[in-house]
């Protein structure tokens, strides 16, 4: 018995499905623990067998279904660029603090793959790529210490998106009234995040400028 080929739409489509499925089924707020293989493969309309031909297991199709998000928060903070030679904004692009009012939608499933700190598969995967365009991009333009600066951009933006998923960033700065509210009421809102986070990531590249 043979696998599916890389490149069929058929294996395609499939996954697809599969992935539509996972994340349908965690919608609701559900943990992927909660959440079984029976559960996907019925909404999914396939069946087991194809399940395992394409998936090792959940956390493997997890991994897969969220790969998007990963080229969404790479997207969202480049959203401002119109040419290589374009310089930041003082104040963040839309898009991202739209990229994350959609991952506080899907925070039940990003927390088990994103793990404080920025650890765990998608954090890894989210940190690799960030570093990447984060060099390209000074590489590109001339920019002193690329891998330092870019190491630094992908690290912070990864551990504050994976502590703020995990109900570790507080609406209020330090020193302020802080909402009495639940954990997840106390999380920064999308939009606060965003502001907040821009000006840190508008620093570590400040901080890989000369002098003078």
């Amino acid at each position: 018995m043979t696998g599916p080929r890389a490149g069929d739409p058929r294996t395609a489509r499939t996954k697809a499905r599969l992935r539509e499925a996972l994340l349908a089924e965690c919608a609701a707020g559900r943990e992927l623990a909660e959440v079984s293989v029976s559960a996907v493969v019925r909404r999914a309309e396939v069946g087991r067998a194809t399940f395992y031909l394409h998936y090792e297991d959940l956390p493997a199709l997890a991994v897969d279904a969220c790969a998007d998000v990963v080229h969404a928060a790479v997207d969202a903070l480049h959203a401002w660029q119109t040419g290589p030679a374009a310089r930041p904004p003082a104040r963040p692009p839309a898009a991202l603090a739209g990229f994350l009012r959609e991952a506080r939608g899907h925070a039940a499933l990003y927390r088990t793959l994103l793990l404080p700190g920025g650890g765990g598969p998608l954090g890894e995967r989210l940190h690799r790529e960030l570093r990447a365009r984060a060099r390209a991009e000074r590489v590109a333009v001339g920019a002193p210490d690329p891998d330092l600066v870019a190491s630094a951009v992908a690290a912070a933006f990864t551990g504050v998106l994976a502590d703020w998923l995990h109900d570790l960033i507080p609406a209020a700065p330090e020193g302020t009234a802080a909402d009495p509210a639940g954990a997840a009421a106390r999380r920064a809102s999308p939009d606060a995040l965003a502001e907040r986070i821009w000006l840190l990531l508008m620093a570590l590249h400040r901080a890989g400028a000369p002098a003078g």
